[in-house]
């Protein structure tokens, strides 16, 4: 795959030097895929479609003081997807630089998998998506391309967003859809998920997994004129037999012509700590298995595109991670808070999504006396990037 994808950049390369020695006016990827550039030929065909999904650029990292200065590719998945009639389609996605272990998988799959599966129209107004997915949580920033995130909060950022099962999806009119789902509820082994090991005596802890591992989601997305738009979502997870999660979210969007901006509120509260942020804290950094954890995350981002190919844009994002009901010495309350504060501007240099980006990432963890009492202490982090991001449509 990488020989392919290096023979048709060098051959595009090719291509804008040629037509710029013979006059020619280039529009290199103007609105057309790297097959019709290379050939000049149209593609007349939705039935296959090919993309690489990326975030690549150079960060400069701050901890009381520079950290550290690196190029990092962030995001990088390849894509198909395509509509083979009018009731059949289909969709994959994977992420090439992670792990393709599918070793202790409920699924059989590994966990670079994004998407594998098919989508059937029952009928205008029903439709069905079978196979590995994304689980149909709220919010917009959940729903957005993992590319264009530069910074996830951190509910976000240790949710388990991809699962395998089934969704169907209800148009009540042509701007309002439902859909329910049935996925399973995790990837890994539940003794993998939930770090599930012995003690110093042998015993393991009173734990189980469910006989029918699986997550339920009720979603409803809104559409009021274009202006604004909903994604409210609710959740069931089945974890073991006696404990569930409950995952609870409400994204809302308003489009204002230049101006855009989405504000979601998202909370989950485990009978397990999948999360494992509480985990860590109170010192069972390999052991899901604290109890009544809670977070809250608000996150909300404003875009200004103040010129066709310029966009500037600020963030916020409020996390806190709390244990909703003591249990086996670790007290009821709020053990941290975090903040993320982002700004940067963005250049979209052609019609398609290519765009060149400048950012500011700030993140502060404020932890309480309780979480302090356990050795953690308050500590703030600094990012400056830039780079791209870019969905490149190679067929």
């Amino acid at each position: 795959m990488k020989k392919i994808i290096f023979v048709l950049l060098l051959a595009g390369s090719i291509h804008n030097l040629y037509a710029q020695n013979t006059g020619q006016k280039s529009e290199f990827m103007s609105n057309k895929t790297l097959f019709e550039e290379l050939t000049d030929v149209k593609k007349k065909t939705d039935k296959f479609n090919l993309y690489l999904n990326m975030q690549a650029g150079f960060d400069a990292r701050f901890r009381n003081g520079f950290d550290e200065g690196a190029f990092k590719v962030q995001q990088l998945r390849i894509e198909m997807k395509g509509n083979i009639n009018d009731w059949l389609s289909y969709r994959y996605r994977q992420r090439l630089n992670r792990s393709n272990d599918g070793n202790n998988m409920i699924d059989n799959l590994p966990n670079s998998i994004d998407w594998a599966g098919i989508g059937i129209k029952l009928s205008p107004k029903f439709s069905l998506f079978a196979g590995k997915q994304g689980v149909a949580y709220g919010g917009f920033e959940y729903d957005l391309n993992p590319i264009e995130i530069y910074e996830y909060c951190d509910l976000l950022e240790n949710l388990s967003g991809f699962m395998t099962g089934v969704n169907v999806g209800y148009n009540v009119t042509p701007s309002q859809q439902l859909n329910l789902q049935i996925l399973d509820s995790r990837n890994n082994s539940f003794n993998d998920t939930y770090g599930v090991t012995a003690d110093a005596l042998g015993n393991l802890p009173d734990l189980k997994s469910s006989k029918l591992p699986l997550i339920y989601t009720l979603n409803w997305n809104g559409n009021f004129n274009n202006v604004f738009k909903t994604r409210w979502s609710a959740s069931l997870m089945s974890e073991s037999s006696n404990k569930n999660l409950y995952y609870y979210a409400l994204g809302n969007e308003l489009n204002l012509g230049k101006f855009n901006m989405y504000l979601d509120f998202m909370y989950s509260q485990e009978g397990i700590d999948r999360n494992g942020t509480i985990s860590n804290i109170v010192g069972r950094p390999e052991n899901h298995n604290t109890f009544n954890t809670g977070y809250l995350a608000v996150v909300s981002q404003l875009n200004y595109r103040f010129l066709p190919k310029w966009n500037v844009f600020v963030k916020g994002m409020y996390d806190t991670a709390s244990v909703t009901k003591a249990s086996d010495g670790v007290e009821k309350g709020n053990y941290r808070t975090s903040w993320g504060y982002l700004t940067g501007l963005e250049y979209y240099p052609m019609e398609t999504n290519l765009h060149f980006f400048l950012t500011y990432v700030g993140r502060s963890y404020d932890f309480t006396a309780r979480a302090k009492a356990l050795g953690q202490e308050n500590y703030s982090t600094n990012r400056i990037s830039v780079g791209f991001i870019w969905q490149m449509p190679i067929f």
